[in-house]
């Protein structure tokens, strides 16, 4: 990286930002984002960055990833930056406070965080009322995901506790939503990554899909629905999922969520152990990301919409994704470190595709 890419964010983020503890920045400058949206127009995308998938058409390919906006609290906000489409949550049936503090932090010298938040949010029934209330008042040239999870003081052995619970979550939100995500890969609450097994993801996503065909109106259209994978999978699991997709006639895989390892970072040992356990996102995600959208593009063929995550940084990580495979794009980290006029640089690049 020269010195003429280096942003005034950038350095204010690497200065400053970073003695904040991460969790309080991340709540500051989200309330800073939604007060200022009355002063911001729409950032301005070109209509040849349009993508057409599912049944949805979305202002340009990059969109920001589940886990920024839990609550569905500044979704216009997020589309005036630039992100054209906005993935809330996750999502659980009931509220819930998450893990004990300290429970987000920055590995800077890898362009990475790690969090084990444990699905903090407000509950299904306060997201939906929210969302219902956004679509009386605000503007649509957003698409808007909801990212649905496990309860969890739910048993995770408890397959029918689990389907119940995800049904619930499918019930209030489906109406509001324009696609649905099951999340059954953070590795943040106890069990949830079991889910992705072949033979207890069928009837989960089955159920979901039934759940959500009876919370819309017969008049309405077909609410998408995907499932999320997590990057620590097999080859050969990944390949199974892509195959269930396909066999339940999912509207798409997101690839992927974070990742448990610590392989190859460059922060210091300490400074890895101080953050401790959780998922880890950013640049070091990017390579097995990568690996996982092109095992399942080869596998599924053309027909189902692949949503790449993990280690997007810049234009450049966003077209090799694209090159790969991918339909749509998201991004969480790289926002994070690089500040507000990200996503319209990256969407301007990447418009014309």
């Amino acid at each position: 990286m020269g010195a003429a890419d280096v942003t005034p964010y950038r350095t204010l983020f690497d200065k400053v930002l970073t003695r904040v503890d991460a969790e309080t920045a991340h709540r500051l400058g989200f309330r800073a984002l939604r007060a200022a949206r009355p002063l911001v127009g729409h950032a301005v995308r070109a209509p040849s960055g349009r993508v057409e998938a599912m049944g949805l058409t979305f202002p340009g390919p990059l969109g920001l990833a589940a886990g920024f906006d839990k609550n569905a609290e500044g979704i216009d906000a997020l589309a005036a930056l630039g992100f054209s489409f906005v993935e809330v949550g996750t999502v659980t049936a009931e509220p819930q406070p998450g893990n004990p503090r300290p429970r987000l932090f920055r590995l800077p010298a890898d362009r990475a965080v790690v969090n084990r938040m444990g699905f903090n949010n407000e509950g299904a029934a306060v997201v939906a009322r929210r969302l219902a209330t956004r679509l009386g008042t605000a503007h649509r040239d957003v698409v808007v995901g909801v990212n649905i999870g496990k309860t969890k003081v739910v048993p995770d052995d408890d397959q029918d506790a689990v389907l119940a619970d995800y049904a619930k979550s499918t019930r209030l939100l489906a109406p509001w939503a324009d696609y649905l995500v099951v999340n059954v890969s953070s590795p943040n609450t106890p069990g949830l990554r079991d889910l992705q097994s072949v033979a207890r993801l069928r009837p989960l996503l089955a159920a979901v899909r039934r759940e959500a065909d009876a919370a819309r109106p017969a008049t309405a259209v077909h609410l998408p629905l995907l499932v999320k994978i997590a990057p620590d999978l097999s080859d050969d699991d990944v390949l199974a999922v892509a195959d269930l997709a396909v066999e339940l006639g999912l509207d798409g895989i997101v690839a992927t969520n974070t990742t448990i390892s610590r392989d190859g970072l460059r922060s210091a040992p300490e400074q890895v152990a101080a953050a401790g356990a959780g998922g880890l996102s950013g640049a070091p995600v990017k390579a097995r990301a990568l690996e996982v959208l092109r095992l399942i593009r080869e596998r599924v063929g053309a027909g189902l919409t692949v949503i790449a995550v993990g280690g997007i940084g810049d234009a450049d990580d966003a077209r090799e994704r694209l090159d790969a495979g991918a339909t749509l794009l998201q991004a969480y980290t790289a926002f994070v470190y690089e500040g507000a006029l990200w996503p319209s640089r990256v969407q301007r690049a990447l418009a014309g595709r």
